[in-house]
């Protein structure tokens, strides 16, 4: 049977992106039972209520669902038990020194496979105000629109 090669996406937390200034962004990998991994494989995961807290030198994942495996026995996992992550002493270090800091968080943006393996990406980020996504949402409007013009004026001039 041939290894698995590139990325495969299962899940992905928009609403972060929305809710957060995302600072920096770390791969990590995730430590998985059996029927985790093969509900994952069904494309089958929610990242939304999830965060990451750091205890002990030590990185978890919190609050991420994965749905119990449809053929799995009495040996399944907990659908919102914590995970571990894996993740180097350095890289740990920086977000237990960063996200001390007053309003930062660390939380996944996306939960994938990368040749074969699950993996976490998870970011450091600030929480913005209110007023801050009303601006953001006003700019990707904009954009938008601006975008639309152009191909409207790019359509006409091929048409004439």
């Amino acid at each position: 049977m041939a290894k698995e090669k590139g990325r495969k996406l299962i899940a992905q937390n928009k609403k972060a992106r929305h809710d957060y200034l995302v600072i920096d962004t770390y791969e990590a990998g995730l430590v998985l039972t059996g029927t985790e991994v093969k509900s994952l494989r069904q494309g089958r995961a929610s990242l939304v209520d999830g965060f990451v807290q750091l205890t002990d030198g030590e990185a978890w994942l919190h609050n991420v669902h994965v749905p119990e495996y449809s053929q799995g026995t009495w040996t399944n996992h907990s659908a919102r038990r914590k995970r571990k992550l894996l993740l180097h002493r350095a890289e740990i270090d920086k977000l237990v020194s960063k996200s001390g800091d007053t309003g930062h968080t660390i939380v996944p943006l996306a939960l994938y496979f990368k040749d074969g393996r699950a993996k976490v990406e998870i970011a450091l980020a600030k929480g913005k105000k209110e007023y801050d996504k009303r601006q953001a949402l006003r700019e990707k409007q904009d954009r938008r629109e601006t975008d639309r013009a152009i191909a409207a004026v790019k359509r006409r001039e091929r048409g004439a």
